[in-house]
C-alpha cells in the first residue's frame, strides 16, 4: 500500500483527563506516513474516539509538507476538538522524530 520511500512516524501527547481519548487510550497518538523524497505526508490517523475526528485530522495533514508551519495554523484555526492542544503537541513530537530521521538518513548518504 505504501511505497518503499515512505516512513511511519508517531507522535504522542497527553490529552485532558476528562477527554474520552484519555479514558480510552491514556494518551493521544498521531500516526503519519511521510514520503521521504518530498517530505509530503501521504496518510494520517490519530487515536480519536469517533471516525469523523480521524477523517478531519486526516484532511489537515495529507498532502502537506511535514515541516510546513501552516499545519499548526490550520490546527489552531480549524480544529476545535477538546484534544486540540494534544494534537499540536503530538504533531510537534512527530516533527521532531521526522527531523531526526531525516538528518540520520542524509548523513548516511554523505
Amino acid at each position: 500500500m505504501f511505497s518503499k520511500n515512505t516512513i511511519f512516524v508517531i507522535g504522542d501527547s497527553k490529552s485532558s483527563r476528562n477527554n474520552p481519548i484519555t479514558l480510552r487510550y491514556n494518551q493521544f497518538f498521531l500516526g503519519l506516513v511521510i514520503d521521504m523524497s518530498s517530505g509530503r505526508i501521504v496518510d494520517a490517523e490519530c487515536s480519536a474516539t469517533i471516525g469523523l475526528t480521524n477523517r478531519f485530522i486526516h484532511s489537515l495533514f495529507v498532502d502537506q509538507l511535514m515541516d510546513d508551519p501552516a499545519i499548526l495554523e490550520n490546527i489552531s484555526n480549524r480544529y476545535f476538538g477538546s484534544s486540540q492542544k494534544a494534537l499540536i503537541v503530538a504533531y510537534n513530537d512527530a516533527l521532531k522524530k521526522y527531523n531526526q530521521i531525516s538528518a540520520a538518513l542524509s548523513s548516511n548518504q554523505t
